[in-house]
């Protein structure tokens, strides 16, 4: 759906650009995050769209359907380029993560407590990571720097609950950029999404000053 909003709708070539500066982003992700776990991160090419803000949260719930609990990683970030990050794991990958990045942890010596400590620091490690990587990297091909909120770790049922009160603008779009994720011989797959619905006016003016460029 890309609107008809005026100075927010995006064309084709505008939206395949955009598709274009992502994928390397998310790329970049990936390989500062493979240099921190030494393990390779397989990403799908990144998805981007236009949507009525108030559709974005049912958009994230129906791709995390089949995930009944989920663990978010919520981020904002600030310029010209800015928005929410959302990095969306089921709530069991917090374990897998543990011992991606903590490799001499033994479950078992620790105490619940202690375990869900970790499993927290570690999904905001790994966010930290990615979204900064992928966020910094799009700002930068686009000429503007960014500034970021501290992360937020978030257990949750219903990913739609999470951002409907800031979403629910129904006169108003948001662009939407997302991609899958999954840790190379381990059970962990996740979404990032980067969300603004402020940008796009800016964000399609960038986009063509990239183009103009290249």
């Amino acid at each position: 759906m890309n609107g008809n909003n005026g100075e927010n709708v995006m064309t084709g070539e505008e939206l395949d650009t955009m598709q274009e500066i992502v994928n390397i982003a998310f790329g970049s992700a990936a390989r500062d995050l493979a240099e921190v776990i030494d393990i390779f991160v397989e990403l799908t090419v990144p998805e981007i769209r236009v949507y009525k803000t108030e559709e974005v949260p049912r958009k994230i719930r129906n791709e995390v359907c089949d995930v009944p609990k989920i663990s978010i990683v919520k981020q904002d970030y600030h310029g010209k380029f800015k928005g929410i990050a959302l990095l969306i794991f089921p709530v069991c990958a917090g374990r897998e993560l543990v011992t991606l990045l903590n490799n001499s942890v033994e479950d078992q010596s620790l105490d619940m407590e202690n375990i869900d400590a970790l499993e927290k620091e570690t999904l905001v490690e790994v966010g930290t990571i990615l979204i900064g990587a992928c966020v910094g990297k799009v700002a930068e091909l686009l000429d503007d720097v960014v500034t970021y909120s501290p992360p937020q770790v978030i257990i949750a049922d219903d990913p739609e609950s999470v951002e409907r009160d800031r979403l629910y603008e129904p006169d108003n779009l948001a662009i939407t950029m997302k991609t899958i994720f999954k840790f190379e011989k381990r059970d962990v797959t996740g979404f990032l999404f980067l969300i603004s619905k402020d940008s796009i006016p800016w964000i399609k003016k960038a986009v063509n000053l990239f183009l103009e460029r290249y």
